[in-house]
């Protein structure tokens, strides 16, 4: 695609991942509109000169509301982005973790659905556009401390292929961005010192993005292990080694 003339919701973008790739679309040319829950990070935002939308993507009635006010302002959306997403530990002993597990599912998959459906009559009405929908390596390896949280980004996955598929000829295609985990704060650099550099990431997603054609799936280098474990032989020493973190739930101290 091409990220320098694009006009582009970010559903999730105040923090993070989403708040960075916010700032590369803005630096390459494109107008982003910047959603999010917390109003104190939208109106830093706003600062920078970005437009914002309060939206809370578990809230079918304000994700509609957050659409009109979008394509009020900017008729010519052709792009969306669904980051918004929650990582939460849940220990599967304890049946308290459901309600951790129906709040993940709600934002992360059903979040996601809720805003590509908002927008989607949009983009096929305009007859070309782009959906990027935000998965993750533990789709595809899962972490066992978010059971939850794998499966909600496996879910998306399939999502977003089925979505593709149905999507053929109407001239809006779909991206998916499959990231590892990456350091988007200097704690999470330090707790996690395998973690990516947000912008190293950053730098490598947008030339993916860039690229033509757009590429089905998004794939940095640093998740491609992840992303073919199954394919390469690698998948269960990889989960095994993964489930040694199960020692940090706090029932397994």
């Amino acid at each position: 695609m091409d990220i320098s003339n694009r006009t582009v919701f970010i559903a999730g973008g105040t923090s993070g991942i989403g708040r960075e790739l916010a700032r590369r679309f803005a630096a390459a040319g494109s107008t982003v509109v910047v959603g999010g829950r917390r109003t104190d990070l939208l109106d830093e935002l706003a600062a920078e000169g970005f437009a914002t939308v309060p939206v809370d993507v578990t809230d079918q009635d304000g994700v509609d509301r957050a659409r009109d006010t979008v394509l009020a302002g900017h008729p010519g959306l052709d792009t969306i982005v669904t980051m918004s997403g929650v990582m939460l530990l849940e220990d599967l002993r304890d049946p308290a973790h459901f309600d951790t597990a129906r709040k993940t599912v709600d934002t992360n998959l059903l979040g996601t659905i809720r805003v590509i459906d908002a927008f989607t009559p949009h983009l096929i009405g305009r007859g070309t556009g782009t959906i990027v929908t935000v998965t993750s390596g533990i789709g595809f390896l899962p972490f066992p401390p978010m059971p939850t949280y794998a499966a909600t980004k496996a879910g998306v996955h399939a999502y977003s292929e089925a979505l593709r598929a149905q999507l053929d000829g109407t001239g809006v295609e779909v991206c998916e961005l499959v990231p590892p985990a990456v350091a988007t704060t200097g704690e999470q650099a330090r707790l996690n010192p395998k973690a990516l550099d947000l912008d190293a990431f950053a730098t490598e997603v947008m030339d993916l993005l860039g690229s033509d054609p757009t590429p089905r799936e998004v794939l940095v280098k640093g998740v491609l292990t992840h992303r073919w474990a199954e394919r390469d032989g690698t998948y269960d020493a990889l989960v095994a080694q993964r489930s040694q973190a199960l020692a940090m739930l706090p029932s397994r101290r």
